[in-house]
């Protein structure tokens, strides 16, 4: 129930058997655009007496973060439900069709629940475990659904950047619709090591030349060493 962005990853099984995912988050704005600057905001990041200065700390090395960190505010707000946010995958990727023609974009899930917060009061009655619970009540109603909304790319729009957003103004296609209808156990508690890598890619998509994107494999392969021991 604490305050905190919450993530999102999908794995797409493609029809001749390779896969590509996504992954996403509440937070809108990424607060860096190295890899460096991000393993030092998640060091300040970390719970305790001492965040208290390490925050300010980096906030003095890393002034153009200071925007981003304000407009999330609200991202990480208690929501109501994991069905009840958006998700935004942040970083561009660069879409090629078979005629060549290219084009970046970026990703959204919309959700068709539209979007609701609750305060920290209520969400820490709520307990601990509420977001799960609420899920698991929502789904014997009725399936989960979020859209998959494309922000497309203008000449001149950054795609290196994760801390750069779009106008809001750009065009946006819908690319297809996700539903949700149970909740299973996880696979890693049955022994399967699960990694969502964003570099996991399907014809016809490739990175953009995002560091933090390019850098996110090696993270997510210690990760894996490391929870599987």
């Amino acid at each position: 129930y604490v305050p905190d962005v919450r993530g999102m990853a999908t794995t797409f099984h493609l029809p001749d058997g390779s896969r590509t995912d996504l992954s996403a988050q509440t937070a809108p704005h990424f607060p860096v655009n190295t890899p460096e600057g991000f393993v030092e905001v998640v060091q300040a990041n970390v719970g305790g007496i001492a965040r208290a200065f390490r925050i300010p700390l980096f906030l003095l090395k890393h002034p153009s973060a200071i925007p981003g960190l304000r407009a999330n505010l609200r991202a990480v707000a208690p929501p109501r439900s994991y069905a009840t946010r958006r998700y935004f995958a942040i970083h561009a990727y660069k879409w090629v069709n078979a005629d060549g023609a290219e084009q970046y974009v970026r990703y959204t899930w919309q959700p068709e629940a539209g979007e609701e917060n609750i305060s920290p009061a209520e969400a820490k009655k709520l307990g601990s475990d509420y977001l799960q619970e609420e899920m698991r009540r929502r789904l014997q109603q009725a399936p989960v659904r979020f859209e998959l909304q494309l922000q497309l790319a203008a000449p001149g729009d950054p795609t290196d950047d994760p801390r750069a957003n779009w106008p809001d103004d750009r065009e946006t296609v819908i690319a297809g619709t996700l539903e949700l209808t149970e909740v299973i156990p996880s696979p890693e508690e049955e022994g399967e090591l699960i990694v969502f890598d964003p570099m996991r890619l399907t014809d016809g998509i490739e990175p953009s030349d995002d560091p933090i994107l390019r850098f996110r494999p090696r993270a997510y392969d210690v990760s894996a060493r490391r929870r599987s021991g």
